[in-house]
């Protein structure tokens, strides 16, 4: 019902999917830390149906591949794929202990076109030639996933002009990255308009969402309009130390 609200229609096999996600949550989050948030009911507010404002505010029937940077326990990512199945879903992290958890609920769910990939964003969306020339703690990807996505997410990983140097690499010319943010974004959105801007992003737009009772979120919605100079990303810790 809360889904329906936003705008985003989901059938009883998504629901009985979201159902069993919740389960394995649940079940693996008592081996290890997947989320702080353990009750079923927050973990449906806070998690899922967090996740499903991206599906409100962008038109992924529009989309083909997204790429979720620091997907963590597939948030939003893995929720986006169960309500778009046509998706080809990459999940991004640097920690393989929840790329293993994901890759367990893909299978439980029988979700096709779910790739893991353990690796920083800076060595996925890195230009050719750069990534030989870096040490990284996580493994280099197989294959560049740089400007691969229509749609980039991330979700409470870095500020806006930090994020942005992880994400709009990996976005393809007229692709969008969409980073999950709290309900004060104006501030972080100025601070991050020269690094949007020297990435090849164009003018944000906020869209605000109220999830029950009364949580307020922000999307910032960034346009690729120009391809990402190839010094960017910087090697991984480069954008934290010094941001754009």
């Amino acid at each position: 019902e809360c889904a329906g609200a936003l705008g985003v229609s989901l059938d009883s096999r998504q629901v009985d999917a979201f159902r069993r996600y919740l389960e394995l949550l649940c079940e693996w989050n008592q081996r290890f830390n997947l989320t702080a948030i353990t009750d079923p009911q927050e973990v449906l507010v806070k998690h899922f149906l967090d996740s499903l404002t991206c599906a409100a505010a962008v038109d992924l029937s529009a989309q083909r591949v997204l790429i979720d940077v620091g997907t963590g326990a597939g948030f939003p990512g893995l929720v986006l794929k169960i309500a778009a199945p046509h998706l080809e879903v990459r999940l991004l992290d640097a920690v393989q202990k929840r790329l293993n958890f994901l890759e367990r609920v893909a299978q439980e769910l029988g979700l096709t076109g779910v790739t893991t990939l353990h690796a920083r964003a800076e060595d996925a969306a890195a230009a050719p030639g750069q990534l030989s020339r870096r040490k990284s703690p996580a493994p280099a990807p197989a294959v560049s996933l740089r400007e691969a996505a229509d749609v980039v997410t991330a979700r409470a990983v870095a500020r806006l002009n930090v994020l942005a140097e992880w994400t709009l690499p990996l976005a393809r010319v007229g692709g969008r990255v969409v980073a999950m943010k709290g309900p004060q974004i104006e501030e972080e959105v100025a601070e991050a308009a020269r690094a949007i801007e020297l990435l090849g992003g164009g003018e944000p737009e906020v869209r605000s969402f109220r999830l029950p009772p009364d949580i307020g979120r922000s999307l910032v919605i960034i346009p690729k309009v120009h391809a990402t100079p190839r010094k960017y990303p910087r090697p991984p810790g480069t954008a934290r130390k010094s941001p754009l």
